[in-house]
C-alpha cells in the first residue's frame, strides 16, 4: 500500500529537523569535517578531469592534494604576514586619518554643516573609541586567526577528510542514489542536478572572479604607491562575492587613504579612483557575466539573508555553511514555486480527478475465442453423457435387485 504524501514529507521534515540539531549541538565538533567534505566537492571536477587525461583516481588525488598543500603553505608563508602587516598598520594610522578628516571638515565646510559643534564631538567619539578599541579587537581577531589556523583539526583532519571523501566521491554519490526513496529518486535527483549547478557554478566562478580582482587591485595599488594597496586590494576582492560591497568598501578605504596619503597631488587620487571603476567596469560587464553567469540563482540579498541567519543560528559552522544552503533552499523555493503555479490554489479550479485503472485486454489469434467455446461445449457434452450412463447403469442395478 502506497504512503500518502503528507505522511512522508512529515517524516522527511522529521529527519530534517533532527539533522539541523545536531548540528546545532555539535557545533564546531563537525567543523572540519564539514570543510573536509566542501573542499572534496570543490575538487571532483578536477580529480574527474584528471581521470580522463588517464591517470587512476588514486593518483588524481595524490597530485591534486600535492597542489594544494603547495599553494597553502605559499599563501601562508608569503601572503598572510604581509596583509596582517598592513592590516594592522592600518588600524594604527586609522585614528590620525580620522583626526585630519575631522579638521578637514570643520575647516572647510563649517556652514554646511547645522550643528557643527555635534558633529565634531561626534568624530572625536569616533576617533577616542577606534584609537581604544583597535588593538584589542584586532588582537583578538588576529589570535581567533592564528588559533583557528593552528588547530590540529584544520591542519590535520580536514586535509584527511577532504584526501578519503575525494578518494571515493563517486562511489559515495552512487550510494546515496541507492538509498534515495524509489518513488521520489528521479525529482530528487533533478533537484540535486540543480543545487549542484548553482552552487558549483557560483563558488567556482567566484573564486575565479575574486584571484582576478585581487590580483587587479592589490598590484595596481601598490605600482601607483598606496600605503596597504595589498590588503585594501586583497580586502576588496574578497568582498566582492557580495556585489558592489567589495568596490564599495574597499574603494571607499583605498580613496581614504589616497586622500591622507596623496594630498595636494590629485593625479595619484585619480589614479586610484580609476583602478576601482576599471575592476568594476570589468567585473560587471564582463567577469560575472561570462564566468559566474547569470543562471546560479544566489541573489545578493538573497545571500546576505543567508549569512546573518546560518551564522546567528549556528556560528561559524552556520557562516560555513551558509552558501550551500542557500543555494539548496533556493532551487527548493523555485521548485514549490513552481508546484504551486500548477496546483488549484493559484489556478483556482480543482485538480482532475486521478483516471480509473484500465481494464486489461489480452490480445490472442484469431479463432481462440472460438476454439475455447467448442471446447467448452465438447467437455460439457461429455459430462451430461457420463451423467446420463451413470444414471442408466444406477437404474439398471435397482431393477436387478428387485427382480
Amino acid at each position: 500500500m502506497r504512503i500518502p504524501v503528507r505522511k512522508q514529507v512529515m517524516w522527511w521534515g522529521v529527519a530534517a529537523a533532527s539533522l539541523a540539531v545536531t548540528l546545532w549541538l555539535l557545533g564546531q565538533a563537525v567543523l572540519p569535517f564539514i570543510l573536509g567534505a566542501g573542499v572534496a566537492y570543490l575538487l571532483d571536477p578536477v580529480a574527474d578531469r584528471l581521470e580522463r587525461a588517464g591517470l587512476s583516481r588514486t593518483l588524481a588525488v595524490v597530485v591534486i592534494t600535492f597542489a594544494v598543500v603547495i599553494a597553502f603553505v605559499v599563501v601562508v608563508l608569503l601572503l598572510v604576514p604581509v596583509l596582517i602587516r598592513q592590516a594592522w598598520a592600518l588600524i594604527e594610522i586609522g585614528p590620525v586619518m580620522i583626526e585630519q578628516g575631522r579638521v578637514f571638515v570643520t575647516s572647510r565646510f563649517p556652514d554646511l554643516l547645522p550643528d557643527a559643534a555635534g558633529l565634531e564631538q561626534t568624530l572625536r567619539d569616533i576617533q577616542t573609541t577606534v584609537g581604544d578599541q583597535a588593538g584589542r579587537i584586532t588582537g583578538t581577531i588576529l589570535g581567533s586567526v592564528r588559533g583557528l589556523i593552528g588547530t590540529v583539526a584544520l591542519l590535520v583532519i580536514v586535509p584527511v577528510v577532504a584526501f578519503y571523501l575525494l578518494l571515493d566521491w563517486d562511489h559515495m554519490v552512487e550510494a546515496i542514489d541507492r538509498h534515495l526513496p524509489r518513488e521520489h529518486a528521479p525529482t530528487i535527483r533533478l533537484l540535486a542536478r540543480e543545487i549542484d549547478e548553482a552552487l558549483s557554478g557560483f563558488l567556482r566562478g567566484q573564486a575565479v572572479v575574486i584571484a582576478i580582482l585581487g590580483t587587479w587591485y592589490a598590484i595596481m595599488l601598490m605600482l601607483v604607491g598606496l600605503p596597504f594597496g595589498f590588503f585594501i586590494g586583497i580586502m576588496a576582492a574578497v568582498l566582492s562575492f557580495i556585489p558592489y560591497v567589495g568596490v564599495l568598501i574597499g574603494g571607499a578605504t583605498a580613496i581614504g587613504v589616497a586622500l591622507f596619503s596623496f594630498w595636494g597631488d590629485p593625479l595619484w587620487i585619480s589614479a586610484v579612483v580609476a583602478i576601482f571603476a576599471l575592476g568594476q567596469i570589468v567585473e560587471g560587464n564582463y567577469l560575472q557575466p561570462k564566468i559566474v553567469g547569470g543562471h546560479v540563482g544566489l541573489h545578493p540579498v538573497w545571500l546576505l539573508l543567508a549569512l546573518s541567519v546560518f551564522g546567528a543560528l549556528f556560528g561559524f559552522v552556520g557562516l560555513v555553511m551558509a552558501v550551500p544552503m542557500a543555494a539548496a533552499l533556493g532551487v527548493l523555493a523555485r521548485f514549490l514555486i513552481a508546484r504551486y503555479r500548477d496546483s488549484s490554489f493559484y489556478t483556482g479550479q480543482a485538480m482532475p480527478e486521478e483516471p480509473a485503472q484500465p481494464i486489461m485486454v489480452e490480445v490472442v489469434p484469431t479463432g481462440t475465442v472460438a476454439d475455447r467455446q467448442r471446447a467448452a461445449r465438447m467437455a460439457a457434452d461429455r459430462a451430461r453423457s457420463q451423467q446420463h450412463l451413470a444414471e442408466m447403469q444406477e437404474d439398471m442395478s435397482r431393477r436387478d435387485d428387485q427382480g
